[in-house]
């Protein structure tokens, strides 16, 4: 990931699973690469990712950056937030609801914007919000904040990609649709994270 869409936290603490990799799963990189590659039957990351798991034990973080250092033809769009912003947000209608989203927040201080493969993320120390386009130009919005902050919340109808502290969520049909009130909850997440 690259240094631009992380917190000072999250830094920390990639690195900290960097410097312990060894420590906590007993094999430098390398051999593990070694095993993959060699071993796993598997050929799509996330199939991989569950064969280590189920054959070594190793989680889901430990597998990333064993996945990372077997895969880096695929790790390089993960560092080029421009291209995935590109490719996650390419229908026009859901769009334009990501950017009246930043409009509204722009004065937020201390409010990191992440892209990842599949959503838009806002962290401060930790991850309070997130945003995906879904089919037909809508988006839906997760929150950092308990459903009965506001009758416009919801849960989650199924587990989402983001960060399971995102327990409130909205489905935005419109950039109408971010107004005050989703400017004012965003920003009581922002106060959460």
């Amino acid at each position: 990931m690259g240094d631009a869409v992380l917190t000072e936290r999250q830094k920390k603490w990639f690195a900290t699973v960097e410097a312990n990799f060894e420590k906590a799963t007993g094999r430098p990189v390398a051999v593990w690469v070694d095993i993959l590659k060699k071993g796993c039957p598997e050929t799509r990351p996330r199939a991989q990712a569950a064969w280590l798991k189920a054959t070594y034990g190793i989680g889901q973080n430990h597998a990333a950056h064993i996945l990372n250092a077997a895969r880096p033809a695929d790790k390089m769009g993960w560092d080029d937030a421009e291209a995935l912003r590109a490719a996650l947000w390419a229908e026009p209608r859901s769009l334009a609801i990501l950017e009246a989203l930043e409009r509204k927040i722009a004065g937020l201080e201390g409010v990191i914007s992440g892209q990842r493969k599949g959503y838009t993320s806002f962290s401060r120390a930790v991850q309070f919000a997130a945003i995906r386009p879904l089919k037909g130009g809508t988006a839906l919005l997760g929150l950092k904040l308990d459903p009965s902050a506001s009758e416009r919340l919801s849960a989650p109808v199924r587990t989402e990609s983001w960060s399971e502290r995102l327990i409130a969520v909205v489905e935005l049909d419109g950039p109408g649709a971010v107004n005050d009130e989703i400017g004012r909850l965003f920003a009581q997440a922002a106060d959460n994270g």
